[in-house]
């Protein structure tokens, strides 16, 4: 099959699509023929040699995929059938091997194209907005990179179950899609200190959540940003990875931290956290209230060019790489 190899630690022109044996699915996996592969952050930094796939996962570059069943093992998925799946590796290949946990059913009503783009935002936002901060109806919410995948889809999740997002993102163009959601909190944080602007709106309480994918460098202005009681939860380190932590102002709020990674847990939190997905997140998608948000896709032949744009720091949503 063709998949895409990253020949060393570099830039895009690592990247190269060759001929690879198929994968051969084992245990509780099922085999899916591609249709298309979600570009995530991720991909970036295990391109760049920062971020080695999970021990016994694919090189293959690729964290989620939509497409067919062609082989459906034990599971209780017949070939044919219209599915994504969250992985640790792989996705960006004619076929994918997946624990058959990590995949569920396309949601209805949506391109299965376009479907590629929420596996892993979808399972990003609900297991640390929902199953980890609690986010619920009337929480102030501090979403950072709010015009990329997880910011849109952590958006559009919080509007849908109640909350109020508060967003961050480097440019009026990127604002402009957390506008067009119907965020009314627009920070431009080039700009604009985050942390009084967040008080100004929410009349000095500060953000009940926060989702941070910029990591050490916003430690002490998140802290100084949320409520009493306030949760703040980091999934990125795109700032950085070790600052200091003044415990006195978290204890003074009663507030609490988490860090948390997605691709290396265990498959039977990942087959829970795709579940919840499947039960909370899709009857979302079926309403209208939450989209994939794709803004560009590019062939698997064009990868080079694909993670070129992304590096430029120019898209909004969602990247998508597809195969014929």
């Amino acid at each position: 099959m063709r998949a895409v190899v990253i020949e060393g630690a570099g830039g895009p022109e690592v990247l190269s699509v060759q001929e690879v044996a198929d994968p051969v699915p084992t245990g509780d996996e099922v085999l899916i023929e591609v249709v298309a592969a979600g570009l995530n952050r991720a991909d970036v930094q295990q391109r760049k040699g920062l971020y080695p796939p999970p021990s016994g996962a694919s090189p293959i570059p690729g964290l989620e995929v939509s497409g067919h069943i062609i082989d459906g093992g034990r599971s209780h998925f017949r070939a044919g059938e219209a599915v994504v799946a969250l992985l640790a590796g792989g996705g960006y290949a004619e076929r994918v091997a997946v624990p058959a946990g990590q995949v569920v059913r396309a949601p209805d009503g949506v391109d299965l194209v376009e479907a590629a783009g929420l596996p892993e935002t979808a399972a990003t936002v609900w297991s640390n907005l929902v199953l980890q901060a609690g986010m619920g109806e009337g929480d102030d919410v501090l979403i950072h990179g709010a015009s990329g995948g997880i910011g849109v889809m952590a958006v559009q999740v919080s509007l849908a179950l109640g909350a109020v997002p508060h967003v961050t993102a480097g440019s009026p163009a990127k604002l402009d899609v957390a506008r067009s959601l119907g965020v009314r909190t627009l920070i431009d944080y080039r700009q604009q200190d985050f942390v009084e602007e967040v008080r100004t709106a929410t009349a000095g309480r500060g953000a009940d959540v926060i989702l941070d994918v910029v990591g050490a460098k916003y430690l002490a202005r998140n802290i100084a940003a949320l409520a009493t009681g306030g949760r703040l939860v980091v999934i990125g380190l795109q700032g950085g990875a070790t600052a200091e932590l003044d415990l006195g102002a978290l204890m003074g709020k009663r507030a609490s931290v988490a860090g948390t990674t997605l691709r290396s847990r265990p498959t039977a939190e990942k087959a829970a956290i795709m579940a919840a997905v499947q039960q909370n997140v899709w009857p979302l998608v079926a309403s209208g209230a939450v989209e994939p948000f794709v803004r560009r896709t590019f062939p698997l032949a064009d990868v080079a060019d694909a993670h070129a744009y992304f590096d430029s720091g120019e898209h909004t949503g969602k990247v998508l790489l597809t195969l014929p």
